[in-house]
């Protein structure tokens, strides 16, 4: 049987309608992205990246202890821990390493649909090695088990945020040397347990759990959360996590009550504590009893019998 003869173009998908106008400020926003990455490409060549000098600025930066608590992320997920390097601490090290262009994209929203199509990407202007992810955010959160679905466009742009960043933070990590994010995240773990300034341990102590208990957190919750350890024992590993918990909480990846949920109470100890209450003798003034006649009902009449004066 003989097929008719086809042509590549019979199966080729529709090519997309192109605008039937493109406006003036569109065309000129076009010709001035395409000439800043020329001009970019350009300059990362005659001025290229001294590495020597990018690692003195990283070990400068990440030795600065408010830079180096924002480093750092942890939060529960389930009855695990997550933890990891934050997207403050991807671009400190874009910075320091020099010639590194970034972003994140929205390229459409579907209201209707309750989605968003978006882009992360990064760039080395010099070795021209280049990463990038499209993905999906549903305008949703979830929470307690369930989606709820978001309706506020803050709402969604703030859920379009925190989903890029994560992303964004991955394409930049792509494009840098291993080695040179290992030897910051060193630096930046023992600036934070290190802590700021020159006070004593105790001190340090003190004013964490001051801070946990401005937060609504009892030092007994604290103790649980450090395994059950005196905060007197407490050193200074867990002086840091316990600041990389704080600015957790601070940017809203984790709630208090997920970090320190509400400790609870066994049955053997509500029965001990009902047990050493009742044990417990009566204070104060001892009941008298009543005075002859009052608070007492009269007899019952029996039914056909009067009462005798």
């Amino acid at each position: 049987m003989n097929y008719p003869a086809t042509t590549d173009h019979q199966f080729a998908a529709p090519a997309a309608p192109a605008p039937a106008f493109v406006g003036q400020g569109t065309a000129v926003e076009q010709s001035r992205a395409v000439a800043e990455v020329q001009a970019a490409v350009v300059v990362a060549r005659q001025f290229p990246r001294n590495e020597a000098i990018a690692v003195q600025k990283m070990r400068t930066g990440f030795a600065q202890h408010s830079l180096a608590v924002r480093s750092f992320f942890r939060f529960r997920r389930g009855s695990s821990q997550v933890s990891g390097e934050t997207i403050q601490f991807a671009k400190e090290l874009a910075r320091c390493w020099t010639n590194i262009h970034y972003g994140v994209h929205e390229l459409r929203r579907d209201d209707a649909a309750g989605e968003s199509e978006m882009q992360a990407w990064a760039w080395d202007l010099e070795t021209n090695e280049r990463a990038s992810t499209t993905f999906i955010v549903p305008h949703s959160r979830w929470a307690s088990g369930s989606a709820t679905r978001l309706e506020d466009p803050r709402d969604v742009y703030e859920n379009n945020s925190n989903n890029g960043a994560r992303r964004l933070r991955e394409m930049i990590f792509s494009v840098l040397p291993d080695w040179f994010r290992e030897q910051a995240k060193e630096i930046a773990t023992n600036t934070v347990e290190r802590g700021q300034g020159d006070k004593p341990l105790a001190q340090r102590i003190a004013d964490c759990i001051a801070h946990f208990e401005g937060l609504g957190v009892t030092v007994e919750q604290l103790e649980e959360n450090r395994s059950g350890r005196p905060s007197g024992k407490w050193t200074n590993l867990d002086l840091g996590q316990l600041s990389i918990i704080s600015e957790s909480i601070r940017r809203g990846e984790v709630t208090i009550e997920e970090e320190f949920p509400p400790q609870r109470v066994t049955a053997a100890e509500i029965l001990q504590q009902h047990t050493a209450q009742a044990s417990q003798p009566l204070t104060g003034a001892e009941p008298q009893a009543p005075a002859e006649g009052a608070g007492q009902w009269p007899a019952t009449r029996q039914p056909g019998t009067e009462a005798v004066s």
